[in-house]
């Protein structure tokens, strides 16, 4: 006898926009005491720390960050042990094509939103290396994805969700000071942003992989999503906003882009500078056209032009065919079989780019667990 699903929750406007008031009360109240104990100069010197020593807690911490530490490591009672290592092994099995399908389809997808791109350009023109962006998310889908790295006590996994949590609310608390930023983006990093962005990491890498010809099931879908909603609590976002299905997660993510999605010029210059730090990182120039290929055929016509993917180099892409090893693509790219050819081989090269890159100043390197260098094939000793 079929098992019957639960209903699918409908998101409204009406339900969403009061989510763009709302942040994080329990990150929020630590940088709150840690601004009002030493001000800009003592979140400085904590972003500093952790930029510095990401794995483990960094010693020395203040008393609120501290406290912060030992209160937000607990899992929720919902966590179920055997989805989350059905999700790791998902991971494990196509973590090239999730990687490729993060930076081509969920990091664009964010950039559609009006009303929460601006906060991500903010930190972007503060950052002096915007190609570390690329790779210190990948980091952070490796440490949460690998195995344990949800479970296990102490685990990177948990540690980078904790430090992230605490890069928001200082966002929050700071953004809002900058000459640029209006009202009517709503609170920096809110609630809707927040689950939003999730579900770029949860529905939307699963849709991806889907687009590209990868046959996933059920378990496999319903087993990543709820991983993501595990981090989604991890981060401070209100459990009753977590997807309870896959269904649900794409339901949410369909409703905010009707809420919030449109052409913006933050979303276009965070995009073309996404395609130009791929460019630069693939080897050679072979994979030169790919980016705008990928984002094009994710994203769909509408949403690529809003970030400013036209459709233009098609038009050379069938005048000068795409080739890969011994692969040869033309402008026929609408078919996953296609794209899941380009897409094995792009992810495979991003994996192998991003190890290289220097991410600067006292930065570690890229970490890639040793069983998952060698199931990926990734090109790197140390």
């Amino acid at each position: 006898m079929a098992t019957s699903r639960p209903p699918i929750r409908s998101w409204t406007a009406e339900i969403l926009q009061p989510l763009r008031t709302q942040g994080d009360p329990l990150a929020d109240a630590v940088i709150a005491e840690l601004f009002a104990d030493g001000g800009i100069a003592a979140m400085n010197s904590l972003m500093q720390s952790f930029v510095a020593n990401e794995h483990p807690v960094p010693a020395g911490l203040p008393v609120p960050v501290q406290r912060y530490f030992e209160q937000a490591t607990v899992l929720p009672p919902w966590a179920d042990s055997a989805r989350i290592a059905a999700g790791e092994d998902l991971f494990w099995r196509f973590g090239p094509q999730v990687v490729l399908t993060l930076i081509c389809y969920s990091l664009p997808f964010c950039y559609l939103g009006r009303n929460g791109v601006p906060v991500l350009a903010l930190t972007n023109r503060l950052s002096s290396n915007p190609t570390r962006r690329i790779v210190e998310t990948a980091q952070m889908v490796v440490d949460v994805m690998q195995k344990g790295g949800l479970t296990a006590d102490g685990g990177r996994g948990r540690l980078t969700i904790q430090k992230v949590r605490l890069m928001h609310a200082t966002i929050r608390r700071l953004a809002p000071t900058a000459p640029t930023w209006k009202n009517d983006f709503g609170l920096p990093v809110n609630q809707e942003d927040l689950v939003g962005t999730m579900l770029a990491f949860s529905w939307i890498a699963v849709d991806g992989l889907e687009k590209i010809g990868v046959e996933l099931t059920d378990d496999d879908r319903e087993a990543y999503v709820h991983c993501w909603n595990v981090v989604g609590h991890l981060l401070g976002i209100r459990d009753d906003l977590l997807p309870i299905s896959a269904a649900e997660a794409k339901a949410l993510a369909m409703a905010i882009a009707a809420h919030q999605f449109g052409p913006t010029t933050d979303g276009q210059n965070l995009t073309s500078a996404l395609i130009g730090m791929l460019v630069k990182m693939l080897p050679g120039d072979v994979f030169d056209p790919v980016p705008r290929l990928m984002i094009r055929y994710f994203l769909g016509q509408q949403w690529a032009q809003w970030l400013g993917v036209e459709d233009g180099f098609l038009a050379d892409l069938a005048a000068a065919p795409l080739r890969l090893g011994e692969l040869t693509f033309s402008g026929a790219i609408e078919d996953s079989k296609t794209m899941s050819a380009i897409a094995e081989k792009a992810g495979q090269a991003v994996i192998d780019s991003i190890v290289y890159v220097a991410r600067g100043g006292n930065r570690p390197s890229f970490a890639i667990p040793l069983e998952l260098r060698q199931q990926w094939g990734v090109n790197w000793t140390s």
